[in-house]
């Protein structure tokens, strides 16, 4: 592969800004991705010439971060987080229904290819668990309600929105109730946060 003429412009000047080009790794490789859907070999290569950094390096670094793809993603990439705060409001309960749901486990695709289920650790929406990320929008306070609803609705609006997921109106984000802690200490009786969205990825 190669960029883009376009690209190639972005790469150099990501690369300008750093003391050394392999320091650019992270946003060159967003770079490759974003141009050719996921990160394959021969692009770990060709990102490696252009950093002189050894292949190896390249390829340790995209398998260490969950946000670059070795293989093409569903339409829908769902990333859930499963960290902390996540795992204690539910994120496995969420993770389950999932599997169940679209007949998938962790970093496989539904056969229609429409979505891409992935466990993925912290996202920083710890005030609106759980949570999971849609290609680069964030889904917060969710429940197995708000799930289904959500995946008919990717799956019925897939075609006209050409891959761009619907994320929850707002005021209805606002208004969620996070579930109750069972476990929470004595004397802690816990408070409500607001879920304002945030930008993804």
């Amino acid at each position: 592969m190669e960029f883009t003429e376009e690209n190639r412009r972005a790469f150099d000047e990501i690369v300008a800004r750093y003391p050394s080009p392999r320091a650019a790794m992270l946003p060159a490789l967003w770079l490759v991705q974003r141009q050719e859907g996921h990160i394959s070999a021969e692009a770990m290569e060709y990102v490696g010439e252009l950093l002189d950094t050894p292949p190896a390096e390249v390829q340790a670094v995209v398998s260490f971060y969950t946000m670059y793809d070795r293989r093409p993603p569903g339409a829908y990439k769902l990333q859930v987080c499963r960290t902390l705060s996540c795992a204690i409001m539910g994120a496995y309960d969420i993770l389950r229904h999932l599997e169940e749901r679209l007949g998938v486990h962790n970093g496989e695709t539904t056969q229609d290819g429409q979505f891409t289920l992935q466990e993925v650790e912290c996202l920083g929406s710890c005030g609106t668990a759980p949570m999971m990320q849609v290609n680069d929008k964030y889904y917060e306070n969710l429940t197995v309600e708000r799930v289904d609803t959500l995946l008919d609705t990717l799956r019925a609006k897939s075609a006209i929105l050409d891959r761009v997921p619907v994320i929850h109106d707002p005021a209805e984000m606002q208004a969620a109730v996070p579930r109750a802690v069972v476990s929470a200490p004595a004397g802690d009786h816990g408070h409500d946060h607001d879920g304002g969205g945030r930008p993804g990825g």
